[in-house]
């Protein structure tokens, strides 16, 4: 059973796919714009929706879901896609979950 909630990121609405199989969070750069940003000093690559990416920057982001705040820090990603029929504007990764 998938988890796709809606949640608050910086204010903003946003679908998410709540998904234990993923230590990182990953968060649309639309829903970026204006977060701090540090970059990494050991940039690493992931592997998401078929495609390879380095990952050079990390964000950190606050949020609320279920009304209840959380902070984490996220990757930044161009695209998601859809999951049962909803486009998702972020995955919420085990690291997230378990903090929050």
């Amino acid at each position: 059973m998938r988890i796709i909630k809606e949640i608050e990121i910086e204010g903003k609405k946003a679908i998410a796919l709540f998904d234990s199989g993923s230590f990182h969070t990953y968060i649309i750069n639309q829903l970026l714009r204006g977060v701090h940003k540090r970059k990494l000093p050991n940039p690493y690559k992931v592997a998401l929706g078929g495609e390879t990416m380095e990952v050079k920057y990390t964000y950190i982001i606050v949020g609320k879901i279920e009304g209840y705040g959380f902070d984490s820090t996220a990757t930044p990603i161009n695209k998601l896609g859809k999951v049962d029929g909803s486009l998702i504007d972020a995955i919420i990764g085990a690291e997230t979950m378990e903090a929050w």
